[in-house]
């Protein structure tokens, strides 16, 4: 009898831990289902999708609470995601790729692509020093100018937002296309919003950034555009949503309408008549703190370049964001390119598992399964051969190696 009972009180804890073990994994589960996502982002026209999908409330509209926070810098922005702070941003596409390889962050960090933002609609912008010596799209001249100002100052600063970012990779391939030696000036980092402040009290001599900023320092009388990043590639891969690891896999379903409703912010932003109130909400101090007309201007692609150049205007490759669809996949392509910028560029010693790296890190099949559910149409052309629009070394991403031999560096 006592050891009918002893059995009975055994199986009765062991019942009772039992439901406290569940009752505990489900309000874990409930807990974390019902945390807002918090959503960082840098003030760049390019946070629109982040920004608008908030303001035109299309995250309440797919059933997820979003906290939407501006974030000082890309180097923030990295260490918030990786911790867990963020559970995602507005942020450049190769910035994954970049911290992984240890470039700009410890290597072996994982930080996931869900989907990409948007094209083109940045800017290399150079000082007053070069007005008149250096025309828009005059890559013949930048050299001697540089050369000459060497002599006469001895150094010679362009300023980019983060090692092997984007603005990065635009600078680097832009100096290789003017002939320029890279080694023959300073490059440093400073955050998108500082640029035209670091410019003012002459901390560099060009720099490469993101709207608005090259268009805030035509305004403000400081620099001038020599060139767009579309004229250097027409419709580059630019800005990516980019999540936390853990959040990718824990909270897959507040992801998946996360991307939703950014993908329909992306789709609404195509559309040229709303661009106007995209800009005056933008522009307002908790998001860009800019002027309105200059964002407008540049997302309408009429660019005012400053210097007495007059005004260019794009109208098919000015900042897009979906463009049916075009914009927003994420490719593994773009990646490997971005890691053999590395290796061209000397940041990388060794080439990286272009093909293993690409395939961690991008969510390519969540994003096909948001787009299939979404009637928005996934392209077929990644990992086939490109070029750029000013380099015609043509990129075969299945042999990153052909493509290094022959480049210039």
């Amino acid at each position: 009898m006592k050891n009918s009972n002893k059995q009975i009180t055994r199986g009765f804890k062991t019942a009772v831990l039992t439901l406290l073990i569940v009752l505990s994994s489900a309000f874990t589960t409930i807990s974390a289902q019902s945390d807002p996502v918090r959503l960082g982002f840098i003030p760049l026209t390019d946070c629109s999708p982040i920004v608008m999908a908030k303001e035109l409330g299309l995250f309440k509209k797919y059933g997820v609470e979003v906290i939407v926070t501006k974030e000082s810098s890309w180097a923030n922005v990295r260490d918030k995601i990786l911790t867990g702070e963020l559970d995602g941003a507005h942020c450049l596409y190769s910035m994954p790729f970049s911290v992984y390889t240890g470039v700009g962050g410890k290597a072996g960090s994982e930080m996931k692509i869900a989907m990409m933002l948007n094209v083109n609609g940045q800017a290399i912008t150079l000082s007053n020093d070069f007005c008149g010596k250096v025309g828009f799209k005059q890559m013949n001249k930048v050299t001697p100018v540089v050369a000459a100002k060497l002599k006469a100052e001895k150094e010679v600063t362009f300023a980019m937002t983060f090692p092997g970012g984007t603005h990065d990779l635009w600078l680097r391939n832009w100096m290789s296309i003017a002939g320029l030696n890279q080694k023959s000036v300073k490059i440093i980092t400073i955050p998108p919003p500082q640029m035209v402040a670091n410019m003012k009290v002459g901390n560099m001599d060009g720099y490469c950034v993101g709207e608005p900023w090259g268009g805030v320092a035509v305004k403000q009388g400081i620099g001038f555009t020599q060139v767009a990043s579309q004229d250097i590639w027409k419709d580059h891969p630019e800005k990516a949503l980019v999540v936390n690891k853990d959040f990718s896999a824990k909270r897959k379903a507040d992801l998946v309408k996360v991307m939703k409703a950014v993908m329909e912010a992306c789709i609404w932003l195509d559309n040229p008549s709303n661009r106007k109130k995209a800009a005056a909400i933008i522009g307002r101090a908790p998001y860009v703190n800019a002027p309105a007309d200059v964002i407008e201007a540049r997302l309408m692609g009429d660019y005012n370049l400053g210097c007495n150049q007059g005004t260019q205007v794009y109208s098919k490759d000015y900042m897009l964001f979906h463009k049916g669809g075009m914009v927003n996949y994420p490719r593994k392509s773009y990646a490997i390119w971005a890691m053999a910028q590395y290796v061209r560029f000397g940041y990388l010693k060794e080439a990286p598992n272009y093909a293993a790296i690409a395939d961690k890190l991008i969510l390519q099949d969540l994003y096909e399964e948001v787009a299939k559910s979404m009637k928005v149409k996934v392209p077929n052309d990644d990992m086939k051969p490109f070029s750029l629009t000013m380099d015609k070394t043509v990129f075969d991403p299945s042999n990153p190696e052909a493509y290094l031999k022959v480049v210039k560096r």
